[in-house]
């Protein structure tokens, strides 16, 4: 069963982003931000993974295209980076379209090109129940 120990780990998450965010501010490339998080994840102790490689399936045929999750935390977190003015709903259904394809069922989107750290959580199960 999902519980409070799910939620402390994407609140540490969100929480080496805000710290990340806090001393670089917004206007840096995804790379600097995504580098930067990676620091203050191995700081804070949080166990993730770079660049995961995912398949995606197609009429139960596995196709030859792939994507890279920027991280996975936890081993079952989904966290994608962005470093533009506002998220939009084509980020959104990114995250969650990698979300089906990885068959995790938690992700962050995070964007660090506003002002203040935008944060969406997304749960794929949820949107299922829609």
């Amino acid at each position: 069963m999902r519980g409070s120990n799910d939620d402390q780990q994407t609140y540490k998450v969100i929480g080496a982003a805000m710290r990340v965010h806090r001393q670089l501010g917004c206007g840096f490339l995804e790379a600097v931000y995504r580098d930067a998080l990676r620091v203050e994840l191995t700081s804070s102790g949080i166990p993730f993974e770079g660049e995961v490689p995912f398949g995606v399936v197609y009429d139960d045929r596995l196709l030859e295209s792939r994507y890279r999750a920027d991280l996975v935390c936890f081993g079952e977190i989904l966290v994608e980076l962005k470093a533009m003015a506002a998220i939009t709903g084509r980020e959104t259904a990114q995250v969650l379209n990698y979300l089906k394809a990885s068959k995790l069922e938690r992700g962050l989107l995070l964007n660090f090109g506003a002002r203040r750290l935008e944060v969406q959580r997304l749960s794929i199960t949820h949107q299922l129940h829609r």
